[in-house]
Parts: C-alpha cells; structure tokens; sequence
C-alpha cells in the first residue's frame, strides 16, 4: 500500500458552500476551494481506509481523541441561515485507529484524553462533506492542544507519522489566514507578506529547516495580522510534522476577500 500524504486545508468561513458569499466578495468567491476540496481523493495514491482530521475548532488541556463509532453533528457556528443546520455528514468513526492514535503518542511520550461524545464540528464536516460527499471513510478527530505550542504540535505529528503507511489519510483542517476582524477592510499586504513566508517555509526542502520556520511563525511578516489567535494555523504543524523528511508543496491558492488562502501537501 502506498504512503499516503499528509495534507493542510482550509475549511472557508463557517458554512460557506451552502450560502451566498458576503457581497463584496463576489458570488464565486469559495468556488475555487471548492473545486480543490473536491478532487482531493483523486490526487491521492489510493483511497484512504480512514481519515484523522485535526480541527482548528477543538481544543483541549491534553491531545484528545474521539472514540465514538458513530459521531454526531456539532453545530459550533452561529449565525447563519437555518438550512445550515440541518447539514449531514454521517461518517463512521473508528475506535480501532483511535486507540492506535493513542498509542503511537504514548509511545512518543505525549499524554492523551479520549471523548466518547464529540461531534464533528465545522472544521471537520464542512471540508468533508466536499471531500468525501458520501461519508464513507472513517474520521478520528484529534484536538489541539491549548496551549498551541507550535513545537509540541510539531512533535505530535512527527509520533503519527507511522499512520501514513497504513494507509490513514492525516489532515490539518484550518486556514493559512484567519482574523475575522480586518477580513473585510480591503487590506491585502500584510496578507500578502504572510502567505509568501509561509509558503517558502512549508515547502521548504529541508525537513528540519521547514520544522524550525513553522515553530518560529509567530515572527514572519504579518504573521500576528493574519493569526491574532494562532487555532487556525497550528493544524498545519501536526500535518507538517508527520511529513517527515518528505518536502511540502502548495497546492491550493487562491485570494478570498483579497485575503490570501493557501493549502499545502506533503508527500
């Protein structure tokens, strides 16, 4: 079986494939993520028997994994029209590669918690029900931890890494740009500088050069005008991490309210 990648998204703005853009970004703004987001199983080496998805939209004290066989819905936006929430993504989970999910970051040496209730928030079924629109992969959601220490997540996805040759699909759902505040003041060049850096550091051909640019984001060019909280970006370390000494490249760009919004793979 080959080595499957590992991959960072972006999930777009809440619900965002299933309502009209705001008016000032132009009613095709999410078309090109979503027509990203739709061949990402084809540009993939085989078709993955199970998906660990980590959110920027959970966070816990410990890295923690979901257990349920069978994970309900998690409405956490607010706002939107009522459709939204009648969305349905009805994947299975799979408490097999939870608990192997838990061991291989025992072994590394990192503390875990598991919950058995977690629901797929927007960070997980808004990317899927466009990736996998028939819900038939298994998806382990794993959270950040709290704290976002970018090292720490670099570190939890280098112990995953073995996942990748059995077959599991690691995908860091997030966005490269993600302040709500200045999303629509029309500004481009701090955005701009930010997703120029970033590239250059995920695609870095150095495993160990890329890995200490990521853990040093904090101090790119606009990197806090484009994170002011970094829950959006640090998915991007666990998908990093368990890349290994595999190169990244980017393969989704697009401007989006004139932000830049850029997707990386690895492998």
């Amino acid at each position: 079986m080959p080595r499957q990648p590992t991959i960072f998204l972006s999930h777009g703005g809440g619900p965002c494939f299933w309502m009209e853009p705001p008016r000032r970004f132009g009613p095709h703004a999410y078309d090109g993520l979503r027509a990203y987001l739709s061949g990402v199983l084809a540009s993939l080496p085989a078709r993955p028997r199970a998906i660990l998805m980590v959110s920027g939209h959970w966070e816990a004290a410990l890295p923690t994994v979901s257990t349920s066989a069978a994970p309900p819905m998690l409405f956490d936006y607010y706002g939107f029209p009522e459709h939204t929430y009648r969305l349905s993504y009805p994947a299975p989970g799979d408490p097999v590669l939870a608990a192997r999910v838990q061991a291989l970051l025992g072994d590394a040496g990192i503390a875990t918690a598991t919950d058995a209730t977690r629901g797929f928030d927007h960070g997980v079924f808004v990317p899927m029900l466009i990736v996998d629109p028939d819900a038939q992969i298994p998806v382990v959601m794993l959270s950040l931890q709290r704290d976002l220490d970018s090292a720490r997540h670099l570190a939890i996805g280098a112990a995953l890494r073995p996942l990748r040759d059995d077959n599991v699909l690691i995908i860091g759902s997030g966005n490269s740009f993600h302040n709500l505040s200045t999303f629509f003041d029309g500004q481009e060049a701090e955005s701009v500088a930010f997703d120029h850096w970033l590239t250059e550091a995920a695609t870095a051909p150095e495993a160990a050069v890329r890995n200490d640019r990521l853990a040093q984001w904090a101090g790119a060019p606009g990197a806090r005008a484009c994170h002011p909280r970094e829950e959006h970006l640090i998915p991007l370390m666990v998908t990093a991490g368990a890349a290994g000494p595999t190169p990244g490249r980017r393969v989704f760009h697009d401007a989006i309210g004139n932000k830049r919004i850029s997707g990386y793979a690895f492998g």
